[in-house]
């Protein structure tokens, strides 16, 4: 799908009828026309005026319709992370959320301090060690299924289509291997959000949400560090890569882990890092632009963009 369709007037104007309907429902009133700050091809967004204060539509592709369910199956289980829909459409995959608050990427730099991960990512950890046994149930829901099991043939498929160089198609044995090792450590293989970055998390009125699941898949879960640690954490405050040591925040996330898990989770989180960016270029492909492609490939292999 291109972004055009978001942006037919007839397509719009059946949206505002729904949301209409919806916020009647609630004993809401849409205060002025909406506003559609966010256009991609794969989702749009609008925020929504209401005598209740702003809310926010959000549509997908068929692709990511699977996000309306698998939020309300989060927020039903977390809702002091992810905060229930105000309406959902899982037939369309629209939805109707709160307003969630300032991004954390706003709010770091207004504060000059990343220490707000540390409170963000055990809190995340909660979240998928709560959802564990929903795993099955989640792909039945249309979760992408990128298990350790599936990856090196989904790397090796990636690399094709793309007409990747010779150095990316000669790596997928070492997919293979560093899938068994990563498994050898007997983690689960759960819900992870795969774009976990200081703008898809917001605080408002003193919590910490998580938002924006539409790239989640079911995975292990320690491939969500390589966008939240090596691809944001670790470039700190003022965008320079590597300056800021990831240790801390690390260990920060890994604590919900080491009360249930025993083994070196650091080790394996050694191994996740690199593969994660493997996951993340499959997931996260956008067809015909495969430039980010090419970077998280670069990552997976040579640490660097």
């Amino acid at each position: 799908m291109n972004d055009r369709r978001w942006r037919d007037p007839e397509w719009l104007a059946e949206v505002r009828d729904w949301i209409d309907h919806q916020l009647g429902l609630r004993g809401v009133t849409r205060s002025g026309p909406p506003v559609q700050p966010h256009v991609y091809p794969w989702s749009t967004v609008l925020r929504v005026p209401t005598d209740q204060g702003d809310v926010w539509f959000k549509a997908n592709s068929e692709s990511l319709r699977h996000e309306a369910a698998l939020v309300q199956r989060i927020a039903a289980r977390r809702p002091d992370v992810v905060p229930a829909l105000l309406a959902a459409d899982t037939v369309t995959g629209w939805m109707l959320m709160p307003d969630a608050g300032e991004t954390l990427r706003v709010v770091t730099q207004r504060e000059q301090s990343l220490d707000r991960w540390h409170v963000v990512l055990p809190l995340y950890a909660g979240v998928q060690l709560d959802l564990a046994d929903e795993v099955d149930d989640l792909l039945a829901l249309g979760v992408p299924d990128l298990r350790l099991a599936t990856l090196p043939e989904a790397y090796a498929r990636l690399v094709d289509e793309i007409g990747a160089d010779r150095r990316f198609r000669d790596a997928v044995p070492m997919v293979a291997d560093l899938c068994g090792e990563l498994a050898g450590y007997g983690l689960p293989e759960l819900l992870q959000h795969d774009d976990l970055h200081d703008a898809q998390v917001f605080v408002r009125e003193g919590r910490h949400l998580v938002m924006d699941w539409g790239d989640a898949c079911v995975s292990h879960p320690f491939f969500s560090l390589s966008v939240t640690l090596e691809g944001g954490v670790a470039w700190g405050l003022a965008d320079v890569q590597d300056s800021v040591d990831v240790a801390p925040f690390r260990d920060a996330y890994l604590a919900p882990y080491a009360e249930r898990f025993a083994g070196d989770l650091v080790a394996a989180t050694r191994v996740a890092l690199r593969l994660g960016w493997v996951c993340r270029a499959v997931n996260g492909r956008v067809p015909g632009d495969d430039r980010q492609t090419l970077v998280r490939l670069r990552m997976f292999l040579d640490g660097r963009p």
